[in-house]
Formats: C-alpha cells, structure tokens, sequence
C-alpha cells in the first residue's frame, strides 16, 4: 500500500498500560474518514522506524518497562530527531512523555536517561497524582479543551526549551505546582493525560493529523467530520473533571 501517513506505534508489547491501541486507532479512523490511506507500523526492541513515518507514538508503561527500554530507546535519538526534523510528529503519553525528556530519576534515586527530544526533566515523588484532568490546550494558533486521567508519581518540570501543552484548571498536570500539564518543542509533544486519550478528544486528535498530513494536505485545512458523539462525550468528561 502507497500509505498517505505511515503511523509508528513504537514498543506496543511494553508501553501499552493506558490503552494507548485505542489512541492509534482514533487516528487511523480520523484520516481514513477523510481518505486518507494510514500504515500502521508496530516497531520494537532491535527494530528500525521505516522511512517516511508522519506521526510516532510512544504510550505509557510502568518503571520497570521503562528500564528494560532504556538502551534501546535513547539508541533511538538520532533516528526519531531525524523523523522530527523530516515533518513526522513524535507523541509521548505518560511514560512515553517521560522518556522523550532528558532524565527522569525513579523513587530509588537511579536515574534512567530519555531521548532529549523535550526540555523536561522528570522526578519520582511520594503520592501519586490520579483523578480526571480538565485541561485547555494550544497548538499552532488553535485552542482547545482536553480532558483525561491521571495517573503518575513523577513530577515533571519543562526547562526554556520547551512550552506547556496545555493549562489545567483542574488536576494536578505536569508536576501539581505551576498549572500545566505537558510539553510542546518543535514537532514533540508530550501528555500525562490518558485513557486513552486521543478518542476523547478529537481537536486534539486532528491537530496532531493536521501537522502530520501538511505536505499532502498542501495548505488546507482538514475536512470536517461529524463529530456529534465526540463532542457530547467530551462535554461529559469535563463535567467529570470539575
């Protein structure tokens, strides 16, 4: 198949605790509605990104998934800042999130390194961060509510190269303290927010999709769905987060 977007759903056998499928699946959906042609590529340990990928999606694992990961993955940073660099999105969600920063350093003090493709730094707390976050995001001229759920002991803090995703009225974000809730740098994104998180929002669904398809897309914008049930569901969540 001559795909439009090449989709890789990097470690699916490990990071793959929040139902982050359901994330590839939300995209896959969105576009092909739009005809669109996706490829979904699973890639794992030892495997290579194929060439030409528009978006890679790195889901959430436990620590424990994430030290078995580390060496593979930060083998991986001239390949996914190659990606970054030729128009493919890199999407980090909660673990996933953790490990595109510089470092982050478990409860037992060990510190595993990330990929450094965002400016953030994570660190393991006491107490964990979980409820349903109501978040409003910006990305490329547009704002947006997000919502989701928590779920980490990490408290992630953003250095100067990186900006916040999204602020958060409600819940905990990025580290409880300075009121956001992930990062953005360049074509790296970042989110603590899962469930998954994608299906539940489908502005943020089709801002990820817009940047991937801006070459075939050639300046317009995306078509518009009927995204009645979405929205609906979306109102919902937001209830649930106030």
């Amino acid at each position: 198949m001559n795909a439009d977007l090449v989709l890789v759903h990097l470690y699916p056998d490990l990071l793959r605790t929040y139902g982050d499928r359901g994330n590839v699946l939300a995209l896959v959906r969105r576009a092909e509605w739009r005809g669109f042609r996706v490829e979904v590529a699973p890639v794992s340990r030892g495997e290579r990104v194929p060439p030409g990928a528009g978006i890679v999606l790195l889901g959430g694992g436990t620590d424990r998934d994430q030290e078995i990961l580390g060496e593979d993955l930060v083998g991986r940073r001239e390949e996914l800042d190659a990606a970054a660099t030729g128009g493919a999105v890199v999407v980090g969600i909660c673990g996933g999130y953790q490990l595109l920063g510089r470092r982050y350093v478990a409860a037992d003090g060990s510190a595993i390194d990330g990929l450094g493709l965002l400016d953030v730094v994570t660190e393991a707390a006491a107490g964990r961060m979980v409820g349903n976050v109501h978040a409003r995001a910006w990305l490329d001229g547009r704002d947006f509510d997000l919502v989701g759920f928590e779920n980490h002991g990490g408290r992630t803090r953003l250095g100067p190269a990186a900006r916040p995703l999204a602020s958060v009225p409600r819940g905990q974000g990025n580290n409880g303290l300075d009121g956001t809730e992930g990062a953005v740098q360049g074509a790296v994104l970042g989110t603590y927010l899962h469930g998954p998180v994608l299906p539940a929002n489908p502005d943020f669904a089709d801002a990820l999709l817009a940047r991937a398809l801006a070459r075939r897309l050639g300046g317009e914008p995306l078509a518009p769905l009927g995204d009645r049930l979405e929205h609906e569901a979306l109102a919902r969540a937001r209830r649930r987060g106030r």
